[in-house]
């Protein structure tokens, strides 16, 4: 592998501007090789004051890329310094209490243990950093010296870099050294094999496990066969005129076809888990991104470094699950061929779902599992629990996968009725989804409702009426909307019902509202300060600014799918096309799955940009109870559409300085740069406030 690539997949991503700028060093040699003159043609006087004057700027360059790495290595250490101050210190107080107040003294060791965890994490990426800007320097001058066909390269190297204080000082070996002792003798009872394992490195390369891969592979290549079955079964099943779910003589068991009523309840017992697998398999898609493009998703999710969901994970698990949805709906099909009841296959299937995600053993990626079920507990109890990152991104999930919930009450209530009826009829089909309008209402609206709620505690810990009353006012939009779709189709679903007039007005309000809070606060486009990124922000991580313009029509388009929506449903009442209505209900639910997809790329793109500011590459824990001020400061980094404004100031994207500029300015003139010799002024933020409770 070649350095640079080897650079880019082992760099810290919220420190990637701190690196040395391997890659413009090596375009800055080879231009100026391209634009040397021609020792055929000039003299060779006139050749020595070109490259005399091109290693002026170029170690001009090198000694601005040195400085910046002394200076922000020096603040990462004394920020580590303190850091391990502070953790003894808490260590030290936690002994003291232990004989009063046992209960305490347990929980606060864990919470210590998993604090030295994170803190020796963050010491092996500064000792990374340490190593690879060394190596850089160490390449790119032998390089020099390769292209020059002279030595100035590793004489400037042994005076400056060899001797400069990112490389001598070996301060952080002995905080490594010191962290491994501390939790060995304190904190593990002197056990160093169990010590070292609680403070295990995940690899800082792309690891992939090759017995997932083929796992992922067999299950696609599965699914993708079981699908064309299903595909074919139920294109050439026979159909039947008659209504033959509500027929006395067919109400035990599915008959030899199926007509269109019944179809409609089987898509709807099918289609949450549909798209929850379909949102497992773009969810994978989301961390393959994140990771490739340096998007450190881990820290912002506040999840383990060391124990955590791959996308070959999320893939593995989309698949398998595609393979039993698939074979589900196969043996559904057949089911009166095989001698069973057909519509036990789909409340099996969802049992074998929650039975997945319920497993209280620790296998089938426990942690996982566990770390997902508190989220989603803290969701449903908002507004009595702190709201954190991870919470609120969920909740925004949900409110995509509302048409899944809606279906996941219906299969519930079809089930219940069922062991009340003793019999699966058209009428269990027609109570659970008219009858029972309110209900289903409810259930739509509960993730706009966790939202609302989480939007109130968040103004409770912070007393900011903007943004949080201003998104609870969005989320209210969404409520009033569904509120009035409700009335109007339980009392009246034509035109002239004055509810299909106030659900118009309130849909097409929260839909606006919605767009214009996804483009501006949620992906912080449309920035004043944008630069050269027009009408995006100031600065972008994904490679094509296609991708951001694709994104906004897109969100926009999507937004609106409930118009399309009314117009197909009118269209086929008045022309009396027997199209079975749930196929467009889960054709729509899909583009909102898929919406809320890309939404995903550009959300966390924001947050990690805003977490960047503060050079923040591992979860800060520690034992200290949080108190109020830092509480609200964490929170209005979340919030604000330009958080790195409060902490430190950061260049735009149109004034990066970049090598072309120094390989197209006169070589031969005696005049230096100017933007090379400006002092380097970095302004760091404190250590981070952020704790863990």
């Amino acid at each position: 592998m070649k350095f640079a690539e080897h650079l880019g997949a082992h760099i810290t991503p919220e420190w990637r501007k701190q690196y040395i700028q391997y890659e413009d060093m090596k375009a800055m040699l080879y231009a100026a090789m391209e634009q040397a003159p021609s020792q055929e043609v000039v003299e060779e006087e006139v050749s020595q004051r070109y490259f005399a004057s091109f290693d002026e700027k170029f170690f001009t360059f090198c000694d601005k890329e040195l400085t910046k790495i002394n200076t922000f290595y020096a603040e990462k250490l004394a920020e580590a310094t303190r850091k391990f101050a502070t953790l003894k210190s808490e260590m030290e107080e936690s002994e003291k209490s232990s004989v009063a107040k046992k209960k305490v003294h347990r929980r606060k060791l864990m919470d210590l243990k998993l604090a030295f965890s994170e803190f020796y994490l963050s010491l092996i990426l500064l000792q990374n950093y340490q190593n690879l800007n060394f190596t850089g320097f160490r390449k790119i001058l032998k390089k020099h010296d390769k292209l020059l066909r002279n030595n100035t390269g590793a004489r400037w190297r042994e005076e400056f870099v060899e001797s400069s204080h990112f490389h001598t000082n070996k301060d952080i070996d002995k905080l490594i050294s010191d962290t491994e002792a501390t939790v060995t003798t304190d904190l593990e009872g002197g056990d160093r094999q169990k010590a070292m394992k609680r403070l295990r490195v995940p690899p800082l390369g792309d690891k992939h496990s090759p017995w997932t891969t083929f796992k992922v592979g067999l299950f696609a290549g599965a699914f993708l066969v079981l699908f064309i079955a299903v595909i074919l079964s139920a294109v050439f099943h026979k159909q039947r005129p008659e209504n033959t779910i509500n027929s006395p003589a067919n109400t035990n068991s599915l008959a030899d076809t199926i007509n269109a009523d019944e179809f409609n309840v089987i898509v709807k017992l099918y289609r949450g888990p549909l798209l929850f697998i379909l949102f497992l398999f773009l969810l994978g898609i989301n961390v393959y991104g994140w990771r490739s493009s340096g998007v450190n998703h881990v820290l912002i999710f506040e999840l383990d470094p060391r124990n955590h969901l791959s996308e070959q994970d999320l893939f593995e698990l989309a698949t398998i699950f595609g393979v039993l949805w698939t074979m589900s709906i196969l043996c559904f099909l057949y089911a009166k061929d095989l001698g069973v009841e057909p519509f036990v296959m789909p409340v099996f299937l969802v049992g074998i779902m929650l039975l997945f995600m319920l497993n209280p053993t620790r296998t089938l990626k426990h942690d996982a599992r566990f770390w997902s079920l508190k989220v989603i507990t803290r969701i449903f109890l908002a507004p009595f629990f702190y709201v954190g990152f991870a919470d609120f991104w969920l909740a925004d999930q949900m409110n995509s996968l509302a048409q899944a919930m809606k279906d996941f009450q219906f299969l519930i209530c079809y089930y219940i009725s069922y062991l009340y009826d003793g019999v699966f009829s058209g009428s269990t089909a027609e109570t659970c989804s008219f009858s029972g309008f309110w209900l289903v209402a409810v259930v739509g609206m509960l993730p706009a409702w966790f939202r609302f709620a989480q939007c109130v505690r968040r103004y409770r810990d912070t007393r900011e009426a903007f943004p949080h009353v201003a998104n609870m006012g969005k989320y209210s939009t969404t409520i009033i909307a569904g509120t009035f779709s409700c009335l109007r189709h339980n009392y009246d679903d034509s035109d002239e019902n004055v509810f299909y007039y106030l659900y118009l007005i309130a849909q097409t309000t929260s839909s606006i509202y919605g767009y214009i809070w996804d483009i501006k606060m949620d992906w912080g486009f449309f920035a004043k300060n944008a630069g050269e990124n027009r009408f995006l922000r100031e600065e972008v991580v994904y490679s094509s600014k296609n991708y951001y313009y694709f994104a906004i029509v897109e969100d926009l388009v999507i937004r609106f799918s409930w118009v399309y929506l009314l117009v197909i449903r009118s269209y086929l009442d008045e022309y009396e096309y027997h199209i079975p209505i749930e196929i467009i209900v889960t054709f729509f639910a899909c583009l909102e799955v898929m919406r809320r997809f890309i939404w995903n790329f550009f959300r966390l793109e924001n947050e990690h940009l805003n977490n960047c500011g503060k050079f923040r590459a591992v979860r800060d824990i520690s034992v200290a109870p949080i108190d109020a001020s830092d509480q609200a400061q964490i929170i209005k980094l979340m919030d604000d559409p330009n958080p790195r404004d409060l902490f430190r100031n950061r260049k735009k994207v149109g004034k990066k300085p970049s090598y072309k500029k120094i390989v197209e300015s006169p070589l031969l003139e005696d005049t230096d740069d100017q933007e090379l010799n400006e002092p380097l002024t970095i302004n760091f933020s404190p250590s981070g406030k952020g704790k863990k409770k």
